[in-house]
């Protein structure tokens, strides 16, 4: 019987669709996080991973139009205490972008336990968020961009802010790869993204869901609650052609509204420049930062959606919320997040 993984309806799971990506150094390696299956709306399904998935890590080097080192992760059905055995493939060069090529195994192991081989350590459960933001903040910013409109923050209070995440939950893959990796080195400069796939009946594979800079489907795509756009289905390298016009557009006219840019359509344009392709920049070995001097990375800590309110509006937007908030939610050891 068709189990009916290639139709719309069975993709709508929390299970694939990505809340966040994170890409840091450790004292010894550079860390990968991709969250997914947050329970903040109440629509997830239930916590773990899906079996008829893959989630992959996608590293582009040196400005390349497409990675040439991937990392795939696919779990089993969970077992009758919620565990799932889990497998590590990792795929270079022309096989990092071949749904097809089966890649070479690097471990195996299981959700809620540390998996560790060579230069390699991974991670996989139900965590604590670490994310913040009110989201009554984003709403004025979203419907600004979706209007066209000057954001009115006059009824907006910093001191008032509420972490609307707060006691929220996801499901986190970790992996550390060590600085000894002939790719991942100290200096290598990279633009990741992450990906989650969907087995079809058909046998191939279809990409659900991806995740490159933070805050992008919030700010642009607030009302597709299905992620139906054609955005989440295609490669980053078709991000320029299919989508920087509009978005660049979209930047202009708030910031024309808002008259805080003195060239508007320049304006939109840098700010497309800045975000497509939708890879997360970071150099390998030096600190990560996703703020207001630039993005290199993001750590959980890092103010994502302060830094992006603010760069599509060309205006300060105070979040009202600092790192501290969720300074329980984060872990300085392996695997740096905080298990549920």
């Amino acid at each position: 019987m068709s189990h009916h993984l290639d139709t719309p309806l069975a993709a709508q799971t929390g299970q694939l669709y990505i809340d966040d990506l994170y890409v840091f150094p450790s004292e010894t390696g550079t860390v990968f996080v991709m969250d997914v299956n947050s329970n903040v709306n109440g629509l997830h399904s239930e916590p773990g991973f899906h079996p008829e998935a893959r989630y992959e890590f996608k590293v582009h080097f040196d400005g390349a139009e497409f990675e040439t080192l991937t990392y795939r992760v696919s779990f089993d059905e969970a077992d009758p205490e919620g565990q799932q055995g889990f497998q590590l493939d990792a795929l270079t060069g022309d096989q990092a972008r071949d749904d097809s090529a089966p890649g070479d195994l690097v471990l195996e192991g299981r959700t809620g336990e540390v998996a560790t081989a060579a230069d390699t350590r991974i991670w996989a459960g139900r965590i604590a968020d670490s994310f913040y933001i009110d989201l009554s903040l984003l709403a004025i910013i979203n419907g600004a961009i979706a209007q066209g409109t000057a954001p009115d923050l006059s009824g907006w209070h910093p001191d008032n802010a509420q972490n609307s995440f707060a006691n929220t939950m996801v499901d986190s893959i970790v992996l550390e790869i060590s600085h000894g990796h002939p790719m991942l080195r100290p200096a290598a400069r990279t633009g990741v993204w992450c990906a989650t796939k969907l087995a079809t009946d058909a046998g191939g594979w279809r990409q659900i869901n991806r995740a490159g800079h933070p805050m992008m489907w919030p700010i642009f795509w607030p009302n597709d609650t299905d992620f139906s756009d054609p955005s989440n289905t295609r490669h980053p390298s078709q991000d320029v052609g299919a989508a920087a016009e509009y978005i660049g557009g979209q930047v202009a006219a708030v910031v024309a509204a808002a008259g805080t840019a003195g060239d508007p359509t320049g304006y939109g344009r840098t700010v497309a420049a800045k975000l497509f392709p939708d890879v997360l920049p970071y150099v390998i070995g030096t600190p990560a930062t996703y703020g207001f001097a630039g993005f290199n990375g993001r750590t959980q800590a890092d103010n994502a959606p302060e830094a992006m309110l603010s760069l599509v509006t060309n205006m300060a937007v105070p979040s009202g919320l600092r790192p501290a908030v969720t300074e329980q939610q984060r872990d300085s050891n392996f695997p740096y997040v905080v298990p549920a």
